[in-house]
């Protein structure tokens, strides 16, 4: 029998229950550039060999093995915590959130520059639950949303946040470019339990031109920002007037909005990006405050055709030099990676990230891998962010269906953040991230035994679940409508006698039970899909009990109520048995 190609991850599983063997991962190195890795495919850039303490501040000596800061240093950042040695009160929250991890892992991370714990100390002092972005963590995801000039305002904005938080976005950005942008912004941060991020650039040319944007606009925006409590900055700091020729030829040019405006800005007065020639005062800004950088992709691919193109690798070797600069300044980096890439590039584009920006944290939009299904983009994306998420991002930020269509609505939110939450758990799973399978493993045990209960408090979104399955049958039978009780080989696989499925402790199922009518929000669920009309909807609570009960209100195709006899002679006739050994006769 053919042994499987294993490369050293941990089972995902922590049991390791069930007969898959585990990861084809790497093995993990917490604590060296791989942490949790996929294998690289013949040609792949390999791993850089330095992380942030390469790039120590110039006034840092190192004596007796360790680095020493100035007399009276006193650190401003995760990142200078951890290079003393020290472990913040965020760090021992990261490792109770991440339970595969130790503080000390967390810390360790943090100061290579693997890691980053996005946390304003104003922010800190909101509802602030800090969380950490890096490969050695389970994979994040964040959410766009923000008011227009044309739609949404400020407390629609709140309930998209907290309807995304619902959801599992990890971070939100808060990308408003319409309405008051400042009360909207601090609306958000005094409610987000999640880090919140922004692209500052937005704000500042409300009012203006960009062409009159001026260095004084720019630090005076990130320093109300910062003060108001913004978790991390999306700085395209890396678009460079040298890059622009490279665009011409594009089929879509420049499809950042940051990065756009900045390259008029510079077309216009024939000078480097401001961003990048003041990037030290920058870093000064938000060290003070602990922001920590999203180095922005301003010439991010906008369709496949122009995907992994000069202008984009010339930027990532840019956002590398960044990289670098801010880790001097001892600030927290991770770096945003492209939108529209094929699916046989993405893992070149994550491992590329991975060498030329020492490890830092990749924060990917999408990737979509074809440009022709709007409309369904956060389908398009999901599948291109499992791949980026399995090959080394660190977060994914979501595509809704509204992508290049229009401002993202509550349902459009949830749509996003759902497709999202599925391709960050597939790649904790293939990554072998310890105990990533438990919650599958146990919704496996759950449908095994035909708990239905179970089952649906265990599913990512339990009145979907239900509703779905009760569209069909409001009785939780030992079968569902998809086989009926003849067919369904789930029920037969319980049980047969040697098989262990459906026999987990404490999955086991009690008799039949019918499920109360639907509710409002299960109702609405179904009446989204097209399929059936408010009437129809309505009727489903009743349905099934007047089709399949008996008089007495029992469920007659259930086995629970077939005469045992009959149901023995039936299972004999109809069910294959396994040979028994002989101590089982």
């Amino acid at each position: 029998m053919p042994t499987l190609p294993l490369h050293g991850a941990h089972n995902p599983s922590t049991a390791a229950d069930g007969t898959n063997p585990g990861s084809f991962a790497n093995a993990p190195q917490l604590g060296g550039a791989l942490t949790f890795s996929s294998p690289d495919t013949p040609g792949m850039p390999q791993p850089s060999d330095k992380t942030a303490w390469d790039f120590m501040p110039g006034d840092w000596k190192f004596e007796a093995g360790h680095w020493r800061a100035p007399s009276g240093f006193v650190p401003r950042t995760q990142l200078e915590a951890a290079r003393l040695g020290n472990i913040t009160p965020e760090m021992r929250r990261v490792a109770e959130r991440e339970k595969h991890l130790t503080v000390e892992q967390v810390r360790d991370e943090v100061a290579a520059g693997r890691l980053i714990i996005p946390a304003n100390v104003v922010h800190l002092k909101h509802h602030l639950d800090p969380m950490a972005i890096g490969r050695a963590s389970l994979t994040k995801i964040n959410a766009n949303m923000g008011a227009s000039p044309v739609s949404s305002g400020t407390e629609a904005e709140v309930e998209k946040l907290r309807w995304a938080e619902r959801w599992g976005a990890d971070t939100v950005m808060d990308l408003s470019t319409g309405g008051d942008l400042d009360k909207c912004r601090e609306a958000i941060i005094a409610a987000a339990r999640v880090p919140i991020g922004t692209v500052p650039i937005y704000s500042m040319i409300i009012g203006r031109k960009i062409e009159d944007l001026t260095e004084q606009d720019i630090m005076a925006g990130l320093l109300h920002q910062a003060k108001q409590g913004v978790d991390y900055f999306t700085i395209h700091a890396g678009v460079l007037l040298e890059h622009l020729p490279l665009v011409k030829n594009r089929l879509i040019g420049i499809v950042s909005r940051g990065g756009s405006l900045l390259a008029k800005w510079m077309l216009v007065h024939n000078k480097q990006n401001p961003m990048y020639t003041h990037f030290d005062e920058i870093c000064d800004i938000m060290r003070e405050y602990d922001v920590s950088f999203s180095l922005g992709d301003g010439l991010r691919p906008g369709g496949l055709a122009d995907a992994s193109d000069a202008a984009q690798l010339a930027e990532l070797h840019t956002l590398g030099e960044l990289t670098e600069k801010a880790w001097k300044k001892g600030c927290q980096v991770m770096v945003e990676g492209p939108g529209h890439v094929p699916f046989d590039q993405i893992e070149y584009n994550m491992k590329l990230q991975r060498r030329v920006c020492h490890g830092a944290p990749f924060y990917v939009l999408g990737p979509l891998v074809t440009d022709v299904f709007p409309g369904y983009d956060h389908m398009t994306s999901s599948i291109g962010a499992t791949a980026a998420g399995y090959h080394g991002a660190a977060m994914l930020c979501y595509v809704t269906p509204k992508e290049h269509l229009g401002l993202p609505k509550k349902d459009d939110v949830k749509q996003g953040c759902v497709a999202y939450k599925i391709a960050a758990h597939a790649a904790d799973v293939a990554l072998g991230i310890p105990g990533s399978r438990d919650w599958d493993d146990n919704l496996t045990k759950a449908r095994a035994a035909l708990n239905w209960e179970k089952h649906f408090e265990l599913a990512f979104d339990t009145d979907v679940a239900r509703a779905y399955h009760d569209e069909d049958l409001d009785v939780d039978t030992d079968f569902c409508a998809m086989c009926g009780h003849d067919w369904c080989s789930v029920r037969i696989s319980k049980d047969i006698q040697e098989f262990a499925s459906g026999k987990a402790a404490g999955f086991e199922r009690g008799r039949a039970a019918k499920s109360a009518a639907l509710t409002d929000e299960q109702r609405a669920i179904l009446q989204k899909r097209g399929v059936l009309s408010p009437d129809e909807i309505h009727r489903l609570a009743v349905k099934t009990r007047r089709s399949m009960s008996t008089d007495d209100g029992k469920a007659a195709c259930h086995s629970d109520y077939v005469d045992p006899e009959q149901a023995q002679v039936m299972q004999d006739r109809n069910l294959v048995q396994l040979r028994r050994s002989p101590a089982a006769e």
